[in-house]
């Protein structure tokens, strides 16, 4: 199901289930060393107006054997060229972590195109992305990386204690956290879409303060829902996520014209 009757943006989007009547789209953006596969069962909680749309990174799954993009400029250049042909519908976007800065800034790429603009921003467990980023991960040795990564909690031990695995994840999670801490931020009008962020109550790694800052960044409307768990309570408190993201977007589409 390619809106464009193309091959090329199939290599970008996923539709877990086609919903051709649906009035609007939700393109989820994955987390560091995430893949699209991580939000493909979403569309059972989501409104029946709302079509899922995966986004399917370079360097993970059917895009293995890609090399995974290693800055954040030119993956956003790629996406907004890419998802042009599935902004046909009215849109919203939702990230989590690096997937919440990679839409922020698609938003941004969008405008500077004059393409079409996401009707709501959703973002997750990163905090605003002009704050200081603080220390900085993509270039540890791999052992304090792989301790890193331990903390954090989004990667099972099975594959932590796998030598070939961690050959495969490793490169990718490192470039994943490059994009999201190599390049200073660049300050530009606020986007006008409604801006919700998402957190959780003992995530370290986006307290409600530095979740609070993104309202400077928007325009429109803004609010902060904080929710049991760490940086993944995607995971753990998945079921009142897709809740407020079906509220939101149940919102969305009862704005739209008729």
């Amino acid at each position: 199901m390619n809106p464009a009757g193309s091959s090329s943006a199939d290599v970008w989007v996923g539709l877990p289930r086609p919903n051709p009547a649906a009035r609007l789209r939700l393109f989820c953006f994955p987390y560091a060393g995430g893949s699209a596969s991580a939000y493909s069962a979403w569309w059972r909680e989501l409104p029946a107006s709302v079509e899922l749309c995966t986004i399917k990174l370079p360097g993970r799954e059917a895009r293995l054997r890609e090399p995974p993009f290693q800055r954040l400029t030119p993956l956003v250049g790629a996406l907004s060229a890419a998802l042009g042909p599935w902004l046909t519908k009215p849109f919203a976007l939702y990230g989590h972590s690096l997937g919440a800065l990679v839409a922020f800034e698609l938003a941004r790429a969008l405008r500077r195109r004059g393409a079409p603009l996401p009707r709501h921003l959703l973002v997750s467990g990163r905090r605003a992305p002009h704050l200081p980023m603080g220390e900085a991960f993509h270039a540890l040795p791999d052992p304090e990386f792989v301790a890193w990564i331990r903390r954090m909690g989004g990667t099972p031990d099975e594959v932590l204690r796998e030598p070939e695995l961690m050959e495969l994840f490793l490169p990718v999670l490192r470039a994943d956290v490059a994009v999201n801490e190599a390049e200073p931020f660049v300050a530009e009008a606020p986007l006008d879409c409604p801006i919700t962020a998402f957190g959780g109550v003992v995530d370290e790694r986006a307290s409600p303060a530095e979740l609070e800052a993104w309202r400077e960044l928007t325009r429109g409307s803004f609010r902060v829902e904080m929710f049991p768990g760490g940086h993944f309570f995607l995971r753990s408190a998945q079921g009142p996520l897709l809740r407020s993201i079906s509220a939101v977007l149940d919102d969305v589409v009862r704005d739209l014209p008729a």
